[in-house]
């Protein structure tokens, strides 16, 4: 989706799992977050890649920076599970929470947080963890 495309919230889930389709199959842990402006127009994606199967690094002061440089008004973040398994760790949890509280802090909203695993998607919105 080019910068500036507007999305409807219904459609939004779906469309994020087309923007991060690329880093569902990778070997490693590869953490991706696009920020979007009040009317969800893509302002911009950032790629955290890792050099680890089952653990990727996400400083959450960086994504809150970027969140702030973009003038973002939401963030949905996605990484994928190498193991086939979407299911969210108890990691992937306490991090989401940190996430949402430090951007709520912000004004920006975590919007979503997908886990894309073996061609299915765990959505924390969707399964009551955001």
């Amino acid at each position: 989706m080019p910068p500036g495309a507007t999305v409807r919230k219904l459609d939004a889930e779906h469309v994020a799992v087309a923007l991060f389709a690329p880093i569902r199959d990778l070997a490693t842990e590869v953490a991706m977050f696009a920020y979007v402006d009040p009317e969800w127009r893509l302002l911009g994606v950032r790629t955290r890649p890792s050099n680890d199967s089952d653990m990727v690094e996400v400083p959450v002061r960086m994504i809150v920076a970027d969140a702030l440089a973009f003038d973002a008004a939401g963030v949905v973040m996605a990484h994928n599970h190498p193991s086939g398994d979407p299911t969210p760790s108890e990691d992937d949890r306490a991090l989401t929470r940190r996430l949402a509280r430090a951007l709520d802090a912000v004004g920006v909203r975590l919007i979503d947080h997908l886990v894309l695993a073996a061609g299915e998607t765990a959505s924390f919105r969707r399964i009551g963890l955001l």
